[in-house]
């Protein structure tokens, strides 16, 4: 099973960072996992959807609007994922996210496994550093991501 890790956010936003930042601890994580592509996808763009293309999953790494407080966690899998990018205030780059979504939805390149790790955040505003918050929320966030990739792998093995 081939898997996508996308980073999302501008490290020069502050906390907008985090999915970045996330996506740096996870790929580094050792054992490394087999088949798993990690990618900074900046700021999303459509170029992004041949990639999906090429994968049976996708794990989508950001700092998103959940309602919290900064730091806060949330994991969304499958139709929760899309329903929550539906939502006009979901993410800092909720527009992208669902293009791309829609996209590959539209191309038949939808992979069937999709999760979401958001970060809420404290502060977007310019600047390179994360909030203490935000920068104490990398490895449990890091550890969710590793936990869907690990199960993922799992089933698939299983399947």
């Amino acid at each position: 099973m081939r898997t996508l890790v996308l980073g999302v956010g501008n490290p020069l936003m502050s906390d907008d960072g985090v999915g970045l930042r996330v996506l740096e601890a996870l790929s580094g994580q050792q054992p490394a996992l087999d088949d798993v592509d990690y990618l900074d996808a900046g700021t999303l763009s459509l170029l992004l959807l041949p990639r999906f293309e090429h994968c049976d999953a996708v794990l989508v790494l950001d700092a998103a609007q959940l309602g919290g407080a900064p730091g806060d966690l949330r994991v969304l899998h499958g139709t929760d994922m899309d329903a929550f990018f539906r939502n006009a205030r979901g993410s800092v780059h909720e527009v992208g996210i669902r293009d791309l979504l829609d996209a590959a939805r539209l191309t038949g390149t939808l992979p069937t496994r999709r999760a979401f790790v958001g970060v809420q955040p404290q502060r977007v505003a310019i600047g390179s550093s994360l909030s203490p918050s935000l920068q104490a929320s990398i490895a449990p966030a890091a550890a969710h991501a590793r936990t869907i990739l690990e199960a993922w792998q799992s089933d698939a093995r299983s399947d």
